[in-house]
């Protein structure tokens, strides 16, 4: 294990610990004590075993969330209901509030959460981790780790009026992240079940037919979309590619929950005489 090794891995591990505290500076203290934990680890220095590690990235992910917990544990403690599964030993990190944002889209404050809601909802839905994985972060079950998932999402959503983001707003914020090539944002404002899917006339103009998932489609958007501009169909927030100042190709958004969840791309003649531009941008191509 080298410190090349380690840095490479500190972007991801910074962000994680930013969502999970919502504290930039603490989240680098916490990711140094991931370092100094792992170095001991590999060395044997204090007490450590001196054995490799299989998965690097894996053994950071759940060093850097279990120190974010003891993080947040040392912050509020409060009495909190338990997650009632069968055969699911009780964690002591069920015992604290915390607050925190749902990525980009909903900026809701999560101080409705237990710990362990907060983990596995940022893991899951933010991150795209599997409940398997959120569950072994967690010392869990995988039933449990969805159950804590879902019963968040349940929280958070209850203010969604008020709290999240116009759907125009996501929409253009997701195709400015597009262009950037801010991979992290994109999948941030993704829905994690989103489908891509196109009319038969985007398809013969070379659009793809169909692309599922989150970190797929994010992959397929990352760094594109140059000649898109904002635009409006049916009073539905979108963007459309331009030729020559013409609408070719639209991409029609469905936003839920302030996350994207669908994008058709259509460029059906009809759908395209119904496009409204929504600023006074000059096409590009």
């Amino acid at each position: 294990m080298t410190t090349q090794e380690f840095e490479r891995e500190r972007p991801r591990l910074v962000a994680l610990a930013t969502r999970v505290l919502g504290d930039a500076d603490e989240a680098q203290d916490v990711v140094q004590q991931a370092w100094l934990r792992l170095h001991r680890t590999v060395t044997g220095d204090g007490g450590g075993s001196g054995a490799p590690i299989e998965s690097l990235p894996a053994w950071l992910t759940t060093v850097t969330t279990r120190l974010c917990l003891d993080r947040l544990r040392a912050r509020t403690p409060v009495p909190v209901e338990e997650v009632e599964v069968e055969d699911t030993a009780p964690d002591p990190a069920d015992e604290v509030a915390l607050a925190d944002t749902v990525g980009v889209a909903l900026q809701v404050v999560l101080d409705r959460l237990t710990p362990d809601e907060r983990v596995a909802f940022v893991l899951h839905d933010s991150f795209g981790f599997e409940f398997a994985r959120v569950a072994a972060v967690l010392g869990t079950t995988p039933i449990a780790a969805r159950k804590l998932a879902s019963r968040a999402r349940a929280k958070v959503r209850l203010p969604v009026a008020e709290d999240a983001l116009a759907d125009w707003e996501v929409v253009d914020a997701f195709m400015a992240a597009a262009r950037e090539g801010d991979f992290e944002r994109l999948v941030r404002l993704l829905a994690p079940d989103v489908v891509v899917g196109a009319d038969e006339a985007a398809v013969l103009v070379g659009t793809p037919e169909r692309i599922e998932g989150r970190r797929t489609v994010a992959e397929f958007f990352n760094g594109s979309a140059q000649a898109a501009l904002p635009v409006a169909v049916d009073d539905r927030p979108g963007s459309a590619w331009f030729h020559r100042g013409e609408a070719k190709v639209l991409f029609d958004f469905v936003v839920a929950d302030g996350r994207v969840a669908r994008i058709t791309f259509r460029a059906d003649a009809d759908v395209l005489a119904r496009v409204v531009r929504r600023d006074g941008a000059t096409p590009r191509g």
